[in-house]
């Protein structure tokens, strides 16, 4: 019993997915995650793969085989908490037999005792603890998993911090392991922050150091038992096209099957539940997000490419929030006919009127780009007592100077709108749009996020948005589609810009 692999093929047992007790021998997606650990692991799954039962025997083998070891499991209620530890600890813990317990002791070792079990924590009587809980602060671990990040996040952004800032500060980081294991929950919050960062690393084959997360990705159609005799869904013979012709991943005819079973039953949220590449996983709609509708078909019709070179003949034009607080959100784009080329995204903060400019001119140069024209909000037309009673609009038309050198613009003022009249142009505007995946990604992650607000009281959305970091690309964007939706008329007969 010296091999803690060995261990866990032979020691322990769990309950399978019908309730059964069962020997617990670990699938090849956990395999490879034990073979290729690195102390601090993110795991982007599909559903239904196991790993947090994994983590817990590995973690419960941990302590009873290590003196003085403290693991914990972090989940995002107590409920889950309740569950994981009498389930999957305490459960492969009592079905140690004695039989295994007299073979243990014929090689000189004494299996630990728990001395506590409240509180779903083990204590041992070699000093060692594991302990589900639904937050960690000030204990120091050596091992901690966190199951369902990615809901947590999502959910509980406040919980989220706090793990962060709390429970991985408890685990050393020399020798100590970190597990992060969940579905992805849109794209915001620390697990796609840690996703794409541990990702990107995997592909550039970079070097990672111990604060870094190693990334694994495990979909559904590397497990034999999804596929199934079935009809294939006409509507999906674009994206098997897609995942063979662009990713190398070709799926049997049953494989295709159980997939198109359960986008019937899912609907876009497969995408969430049984990602084909990590990049997907991330794709699916947010709740209460404002235009979930229009992504999900601009995903559908590949209008988020390369765009590289398209507005060499056309004018580029320059909607931005300059002016309404602190953040500032711009969006470069040109008209091809009633296409909507969306060709850059920039966002900053703590910054004058004057970098904005510097940014424009300087982006126009690089990209070889004709400048059109230049929008910003009504606020611009504000007169401000720093500024002699001049408006950022009249400012930015006399120059204003950053960096040794003056830059200027001539800004149209964009009508003001209501936000849900706003809302309700852009939606109208997106099913037109072609976005940049390279120069407009944060911007596409804003759209995506843009949401209702909560009601925790009563349990429903508000009528009213989210304002959160997503709201400055939103706003900027709303501005682009009040223009647009005037365009071709010139204004005539309704709002004009001044």
């Amino acid at each position: 019993m010296t091999y803690k692999w060995f261990r866990l093929n032979v020691l322990y047992h769990i309950k399978n997915k019908q309730g059964k007790k069962v020997l617990f021998t670990p699938n090849e997606e956990q395999e490879e995650r034990f073979l290729n650990h690195h102390g601090r692991d993110l795991i982007l799954k599909a559903r239904q793969l196991g790993f947090t039962t994994f983590e817990m025997i590995d973690s419960l083998d941990d302590c009873l085989f290590i003196p003085d070891f403290n693991a914990g499991c972090i989940c995002h209620n107590l409920d889950s908490a309740k569950d994981i530890f009498r389930n999957k600890i305490k459960f492969a813990y009592n079905a140690i037999t004695d039989d295994q317990k007299a073979i243990l002791a014929d090689i000189g070792y004494k299996l630990p005792r728990p001395t506590s079990d409240k509180g779903n924590a083990y204590v041992f009587d070699n000093g060692s603890a594991i302990k589900v809980s639904t937050s960690y602060r000030g204990d120091t671990l050596q091992r901690l998993h966190v199951s369902e990040f990615g809901k947590i996040c999502k959910k509980y952004p406040e919980k989220a911090k706090e793990i962060v800032t709390g429970a991985f500060e408890a685990v050393p980081a020399d020798g100590g392991i970190i597990t992060l294991e969940s579905t992805a929950e849109g794209k915001e919050g620390y697990f796609y922050k840690y996703s794409e960062l541990a990702r990107k690393a995997k592909e550039l084959n970079k070097k990672l150091s111990v604060l870094d997360f190693n990334f694994h990705f495990y979909s559904w159609w590397k497990r034999d038992e999804y596929a199934i005799d079935g009809h294939i869904a006409e509507q999906l013979t674009g994206y098997f096209y897609e995942l063979e012709n662009k990713h190398g991943i070709a799926l049997t005819d049953n494989q295709k099957a159980w997939y198109s079973a359960k986008w019937k039953d899912l609907g876009d949220d497969i995408k969430r539940e049984y990602p084909s590449t990590p990049k997907e996983a991330f794709e699916q709609s947010i709740e209460g997000a404002y235009y979930a509708t229009q992504f999900a078909n601009i995903y559908k019709d590949q209008r988020i490419t390369d765009l590289t070179g398209y507005a060499e003949s056309q004018k580029v034009n320059v909607v931005c929030d300059i002016g309404i607080g602190d953040s500032t959100a711009l969006w470069f784009w040109c008209a091809q006919g009633e296409e909507i080329q969306i060709l850059h995204y920039h966002e900053n903060s703590g910054e004058g009127l004057g970098y904005y400019l510097k940014y424009i001119e300087d982006k126009a140069t690089a990209m070889n780009w004709s400048m059109g024209k230049y929008y910003g909000p009504h606020d611009m037309n504000n007169r401000e007592f720093a500024s002699k009673g001049k408006t950022r609009k009249e400012l930015a038309k006399e120059g204003v100077e950053y960096g040794n050198k003056t830059y200027s613009a001539t800004f149209e003022i964009v009508p003001k709108l209501g936000v849900d009249d706003g809302i309700q142009l852009a939606r109208e505007l997106l099913p037109r749009c072609v976005f940049d995946e390279q120069q407009c990604e944060q911007g596409i992650i804003a759209l995506e996020s843009y949401r209702k607000e909560w009601n925790d009281k009563l349990g429903c959305w508000r009528d009213s948005p989210l304002h959160d970091w997503a709201s400055h690309g939103a706003d900027a964007f709303r501005y682009l589609a009040v223009v647009e939706s005037k365009r071709n008329t010139l204004w005539s007969g309704g709002f004009k810009m001044r």
